[in-house]
């Protein structure tokens, strides 16, 4: 099973399109080796799975969509068509392939990010524009909380 990932660390892609995955994401995984890494589905960033990840996400995905309705199944192939299988070198670091450096705007400073079962890698300076105001943040979590604890107790 898949650690929770959290936290952030900047990094820096070469002109091969590659980077090391931050020790502490290193760490937290401990022998996993194999991810598999495609564009985010709303924004301009990339969804690093580990394995372990991908397959959860995998399995999910063919418990909701039906192959025998087209339109799931084109769902289906396009989700994993467009994921390219990552194995990190023994120092940590890894490829990133042309094609998601150029359709997220990556050049050179990454921030990578925790978010449970798989790790973001941003551009720099672009994740903080889906970031929602402090106060306004506070104001949702408080709501999101109270109405979980209220659905708990009735």
């Amino acid at each position: 099973m898949t650690p929770s990932l959290i936290g952030n660390s900047d990094a820096k892609v070469d002109a091969k399109g590659r980077a090391f995955l931050p020790a502490s994401f290193r760490r937290l995984l401990g022998d996993e080796k194999v991810f598999y890494l495609r564009k985010g589905l709303f924004e301009n960033y990339l969804v690093l799975y580990p394995e372990t990840a991908w397959e959860s996400t995998i399995s999910e995905l063919r418990q909701q969509l039906n192959p025998w309705v087209r339109e799931e199944d084109m769902i289906f192939r396009q989700f994993v068509a467009e994921a390219d299988r990552i194995e990190l070198e023994e120092n940590g670091r890894m490829l990133i392939p042309k094609r998601y450096l150029t359709a997220t705007g990556i050049a050179s400073n990454i921030r990578f990010i925790g978010r449970d079962t798989v790790i973001e890698i941003w551009p720099v300076g672009q994740v903080e524009n889906t970031f929602i105001d402090a106060n306004l943040f506070a104001s949702k979590m408080e709501q999101l909380m109270k109405n979980a604890r209220n659905n708990t107790e009735k």
